[in-house]
């Protein structure tokens, strides 16, 4: 089961106390003071990956700590530094603190330091000096930062595939990509948006939005984040509507209320199904958004030329962002 959102809770290590102890030297009842410091607690980094599926491997296992320092030791020996631990999580990942809405993004394969640990304590051969000969006084460990996070992941893709539920954009995703690797198919509840590669460039088909969806109507409000960090839109308006300039406004009115940053996004028309008109009509169609789109497309999957040529133009214009 693919997932895109979930609730994790992430410490960094404690610092080790310091201890009170004295040195022991033959022949000597007292050799002053020797207490070692508190190693300090493992930190926290993140690590971006390229599988969208990575969140899905911590379904069950909700808490990581990283280990905490060891107490001071005898002798002036310190304790040992925990080990710090890194956690996986898909590329397009938004880790956000849930207590004080501080977020970082994971937008590369770069390790990202996260949460520092707690330095250790100081023990009492820390406190000597010229005045204090024999300190009894040592600290404890710091704890480490951490919390509760909530992650989200926003797709990172060339070309996101949007529209109503009838557009084909499933049946497009998979004529287009057929001849190349598929990178997956994963389940978000019970809609299914997938990606493709398309000679190197990443396309994914954003399950179908209805009116209303940006106020959490259907389940294609899920799915509107994806959107946000995706490159280039390519609306996909079925040739079986009588008015597809007001489909096409109906997906742009939802994308506004959801984030009006989306409307500036680069955008190809591709009209679908085109077998089920006549060309008059079909370009009739293309005229209404020629007027105010540079890239309006058009193809039906069942004829394996109009597929062909839809690729080749697709990697022209996705080749220039």
């Amino acid at each position: 089961m693919f997932i895109d959102e979930l609730t994790l809770n992430i410490w960094a290590g404690k610092g080790g106390d310091g201890i009170v102890s004295w040195m022991h030297v033959k022949g000597l009842s007292h050799a002053g003071p020797g207490g070692g410091d508190g190693g300090k607690g493992g930190s926290v980094y993140l690590q971006g990956v390229h599988d969208i599926g990575a969140l899905s491997r911590h379904r069950f296992i909700k808490d990581f700590n990283a280990d905490n320092g060891d107490n001071g030791h005898g002798d002036c020996m310190h304790g040992k530094s925990g080990s710090d631990i890194t956690i996986e999580l898909p590329i397009g990942s938004v880790v956000t603190n849930t207590a004080t809405l501080e977020f970082i993004e994971v937008l590369s394969a770069e390790p990202i330091f996260f949460l520092k640990g707690g330095w250790g304590g100081r023990g009492n051969n820390y406190f000597k000096g010229s005045k204090n000969v024999n300190p009894q006084e040592s600290t404890v460990g710091k704890p480490g930062e951490g919390g509760e996070f909530f992650i989200e992941l926003k797709l990172m893709v060339d070309l996101g595939l949007i529209g109503l539920p009838n557009a084909g954009k499933s049946s497009i995703l998979n004529a287009l990509t057929k001849a190349k690797a598929k990178i997956g198919s994963y389940q978000f509840t019970t809609l299914t948006p997938n990606l493709g590669d398309l000679y190197g460039f990443i396309i994914a088909d954003i399950p179908g939005l209805i009116h209303g969806a940006s106020e959490g109507k259907g389940l294609g409000h899920k799915f509107l984040r994806h959107i946000s960090r995706t490159k280039m839109l390519m609306h996909c308006i079925s040739c079986e509507n009588d008015k597809p300039l007001e489909v096409y406004k109906t997906i742009r009115e939802e994308l506004k209320k959801y984030d009006p940053s989306l409307l500036e996004k680069p955008e190809i028309i591709l009209l679908t199904k085109t077998d089920l008109i006549d060309g008059d009509k079909l370009e009739s169609y293309k005229k209404l958004f020629k007027k105010s789109h540079k890239n309006v497309l058009g193809v039906s999957i069942i004829d394996d030329q109009s597929v062909k040529s839809l690729s080749d133009e697709l990697v022209k214009i996705l080749g220039k962002i």
